[in-house]
């Protein structure tokens, strides 16, 4: 594998962030800050602890998981939505690059936004509430391989999308109300009996319960079937891109 492409796409494509501070760093954090002070303080004060944890802690896993999803798909599949609407894709395509390469610098790049905004977020609430972390490795483990899986999948949908509408599509209509109601804000113990039956069925409730036992060591799902579901959805997107390139499926404007 040559890697001085792979450093130049993921060099331009972190370039872009630096020129875009306000819209890809500055706003997530400022957005995920009001969360704090809406939930923490409007709500928290009406739920005083969730599993010995106070709700305003208890919160946090759960607010960087919903950016993390949601900006890693967004990034991922911008960076290479834009070169097949400015017709840039073809010189990518006519280098000497491979598809393994081009698929690292985009979500490498992509993934690392995602990671960095991660830390910075959870910096950030630590001047809100008191925190801890149980397991270091695994909210690591776990942060990484979010931010590339769901950065895989963003790839997809930028390869996919015809439009810049749809580039939003499956971000707002899908990924942000399946995280709202994966267990971000609650634990799912607090549903009825039905809903918790409901609720399972949705995956990225495995991804914010195992994220969050990473800080307190209590989960809503065993943390097996966390890493299961997170590593199935790896699986997949590896696999779709796999036959994206195989087939040459949209890879021009």
């Amino acid at each position: 594998m040559n890697l001085y492409p792979v450093r130049a796409i993921y060099m331009a494509e972190m370039a872009r962030t630096r020129r875009t501070l306000l819209q890809s760093i500055v706003s997530p954090v400022i957005s995920t800050s009001l969360y704090f002070v809406v939930f923490g303080a409007a709500i928290g004060s009406r739920i005083s602890e969730i599993g010995g944890v106070s709700y305003g802690a208890f919160i946090v896993p759960g607010l960087i998981m919903l950016m993390l999803l949601t900006q890693s798909v967004s990034n991922a599949s911008f960076g290479i939505f834009f070169p097949k609407f400015s017709g840039s894709i073809y010189e990518i395509l006519s280098a000497p690059i491979s598809y393994l390469e081009i698929v690292i610098g985009y979500v490498g790049a992509a993934a690392s936004k995602s990671i960095l905004l991660g830390l910075i977020i959870l910096g950030t609430s630590s001047f809100f509430v008191p925190l801890e972390i149980a397991h270091p490795f695994w909210m690591l483990t776990f942060l990484v391989l979010t931010a590339v899986t769901f950065s895989l999948l963003g790839f997809i949908i930028g390869i996919w999308a015809d439009g810049f509408d749809k580039l939003q599509l499956v971000p707002l209509l899908i990924i942000t109300p399946l995280t709202f109601l994966g267990g971000s804000f609650y634990s799912i113990d607090m549903l009825p009996p039905f809903w918790q039956t409901v609720t399972l069925a949705n995956p990225v409730v495995y991804l914010v319960s195992g994220f969050r036992w990473s800080f307190y060591g209590i989960s809503d799902v065993s943390v097996v079937a966390s890493v299961a579901m997170i590593s199935l959805f790896l699986l997949a997107s590896l696999a779709t891109i796999a036959w994206i390139f195989r087939t040459g499926y949209r890879l021009k404007p």
